[in-house]
């Protein structure tokens, strides 16, 4: 039997109702305990004012807001579904020659296109607002920006001893283990925050124990000839660890960005692995979503039969701790590269989705 618009359509306006207004709850709530660990990390800091409490737990929320768009997907669902359910008209459906699988399809292509939309659209928002968080976060609670950026065009990093500073540029970077060697160097030094002391070029900088070594470096300073070194050491504070640690995290970058600072990444040596598992997670998106529907159907597609509101709300509660779990593990064990970083990021969407399937053709098609 072909499924009829008007009943698909009622369909997707009853999940689409659920979703939204767990989703916006769900965002009221973390909004609320956003602002109270913000005001009380900033409790011994009278330099932050409320404003900037709120702009800051403003602009996290769309990052929260895609953590938690899988379980608002599975909840709408459930709610859908119970209420349909608890009025018999998915009973008048079925009676009709309506199969669950048929009045299931435009949820699914509907949470399909929710994910899509989640990635290409919600995504590059919260990878900007998050990005800026960080920047805000890192200034007013620690008094310092970000250490690294790294470009199409290079490499940018900068130092501090706690007085003076020192911005570093290069073009290439090449690692080998432990070993990190900079190519086309350009240092600026500072004194104190903007007083410009000498500018340092030179072919290539190999990072030692606590000193850039630069070879054949030519030093400028205002108002005076050039100077060449055969070896200049010049202190830092960097090591290979902080490096890798404060290259930009993938939550800050656009799904459509992640690609070429993969690539970068790559080309420049160092581990690509964190931002590929990040992308390849977005791209399995749409899929997790199709799953928490079918997940929230196992749940209250019969629910008359199978027990009531409280057997709903426990196991979908259950399921989606069962959830965020299994997927920290094997996202952990993508990082540490225990298994493949594609497979990390494919398993929680793929194992859930086949999951939903087996249950509910088990409980319609026995």
């Amino acid at each position: 039997m072909r499924l009829s618009t008007v009943l698909s359509l009622y369909m997707a306006r009853h999940f689409l109702m659920s979703f939204f207004a767990l989703f916006t709850l769900f965002l009221l709530l973390i909004f609320l305990f956003d602002c109270v660990e913000l005001m009380r990390r900033a409790a011994s800091k009278p330099d932050i004012v409320f404003a900037d409490l709120i702009e800051l737990a403003v602009l996290k929320l769309p990052h929260m807001g895609q953590k938690i768009f899988p379980f608002a997907i599975m909840f709408g669902g459930m709610i859908a579904f119970w209420q349909l359910n608890r009025h018999h008209e998915l009973v008048v459906a079925r009676a009709a020659g309506v199969s669950a699988w048929q009045f299931l399809l435009p949820v699914l292509l509907l949470a399909f296109s929710l994910g899509a939309i989640q990635v290409m659209l919600l995504n590059p928002i919260a990878s900007q607002t998050l990005s800026r968080y960080e920047r805000l976060e890192s200034l007013k609670f620690k008094g310092r920006e970000s250490l690294l950026a790294i470009s199409d065009s290079g490499l940018w990093l900068r130092q501090s001893n706690g007085t003076d500073q020192s911005v570093v540029y290069a073009t290439n970077v090449l690692q080998d283990g432990i070993d990190v060697e900079l190519r086309n160097v350009t240092v600026f030094i500072y004194e104190g925050a903007d007083r410009f002391v000498e500018r340092i070029d030179a072919q290539s900088a190999e990072l030692e124990d606590g000193f850039w070594h630069i070879k054949n470096a030519q030093v400028r300073r205002p108002e005076e000839p050039t100077l060449t070194e055969s070896d200049l050491w010049l202190e830092t504070d960097l090591t290979v660890g902080k490096i890798q640690d404060s290259f930009a995290p993938p939550e800050t970058m656009s799904f459509w960005d992640l690609p070429g600072f993969i690539r970068i990444l790559e080309e420049s040596g160092f581990s690509a692995t964190r931002h590929r598992l990040h992308w390849h997670a977005l791209l399995a998106s749409p899929f997790l979503m199709c799953a928490m529907v079918l997940i929230a159907a196992t749940f209250t597609l019969r629910t008359n039969r199978r027990g009531g509101t409280t057997m709903i709300i426990a196991g979908g509660a259950m399921t989606g701790f069962v959830l965020y779990f299994f997927s920290d593990v094997v996202f952990a064990m993508g990082l540490s590269d225990s298994i493949p970083a594609t497979l990390a990021a494919w398993t929680p969407a793929g194992v859930t989705l086949m999951m939903g399937l087996a249950t509910l053709l088990h409980l319609e098609d026995g």
